[in-house]
């Protein structure tokens, strides 16, 4: 038996190599493939081994992931005609790979420049102070339009972040003065506030505090007089509880007009008396006047 060539079989496990190489693709889990038989399009494949009709066919593998477009900055006008520089991060995804390789021919150049566009357009509605505060309201209106129009792409845009509105450097410093005032201000209005609410609460703290002190001498007032007024009728409850008689109550009497008389007034003037008091004082007069007459005659 005749030896097989050598130089033979090594030009077989070549072309096997080859034919392998050609028509066998590996898809990842993230991509899927668009097959093309002769430069039309046949089917999509996705992840795994997929075989392929050598030198007939071929494979387009398109990423599915989530991917990031970097807009570059650029100048736009606004509304009250201020012109800031702006740039945007776009997010966005590939929904169907066959649109986004056979309806346009460079999506990223596309996506940028739509980007660009409408940056324009939307910014351009806004004043410089919506534009500075108004970052969430941008960022939603440029993502509805570019995903409206990527839509013919394949390409759902799921996300649109603006990165920066830089103005020119006089407008940045006239707002960075006009902060600086509003915080002052702000600081003054507080500081005032502070002032007054201080004022109110020590007038509001004398006011209290005299309404406290007239309110506890009233209540001191209150307690003396009830305590006089104790005391006076414990003494009439004493003396009518006693039965004084007329003749020890016109001593009493005696005996109280004698301390007034005694002071540096010079009229006394005498209340009105029932008539058995008056005539208990006269009868004892009459009684010292006779005790008188007695001890003159004695002493004759």
């Amino acid at each position: 038996m005749n030896q097989f060539p050598v130089g033979l079989l090594i030009l077989v496990v070549i072309f096997l190599f080859i034919f392998a190489k050609m028509a066998l693709r590996i898809i990842r889990p993230y991509e899927k493939g668009l097959v093309e038989f002769l430069g039309k399009f046949n089917r999509t494949v996705d992840s795994g081994l997929a075989f392929l009709v050598p030198i007939f066919e071929t494979i387009r593998k398109v990423d599915m992931r989530e991917q990031v477009l970097d807009v570059p900055p650029q100048d736009v006008i606004t509304k009250d005609n201020v012109a800031v520089t702006v740039d945007a991060i776009i997010y966005f995804k590939i929904t169907d790979p066959f649109k986004v390789v056979y309806n346009v021919v460079n999506f990223i150049q596309a996506a940028i420049n739509l980007a660009q566009t409408n940056l324009r357009n939307v910014i351009g509605e806004l004043t410089l102070d919506d534009t500075l505060t108004s970052r969430e309201k941008i960022n939603s209106q440029l993502r509805l339009v570019l995903d409206e129009a990527t839509d013919t792409w394949g390409v759902k845009v799921t996300r649109v972040e603006l990165r920066k509105i830089d103005p020119p450097a006089d407008i940045t410093q006239a707002m960075s003065k006009q902060m600086k005032a509003e915080r002052e201000k702000r600081a003054n209005i507080l500081e005032a506030e502070g002032f007054r609410q201080a004022a109110i609460l020590k007038a509001e703290g004398s006011k209290l505090s005299a309404i406290l002190e007239a309110e506890g001498k009233a209540e001191a007032i209150k307690r003396v007089s009830d305590a006089e007024k104790y005391q006076i009728e414990i003494v009439y409850n004493a003396i009518h509880s006693g039965k004084p008689t007329n003749d020890l109550i016109a001593i009493k009497y005696l005996e109280t007009l004698e301390k007034v008389a005694s002071g540096n007034a010079t009229k006394i003037f005498l209340p009105l008396e029932s008539t058995g008091v008056l005539g208990s004082i006269a009868g004892i007069s009459e009684l010292f006047k006779e005790k008188n007459e007695n001890k003159k005659e004695e002493k004759k």
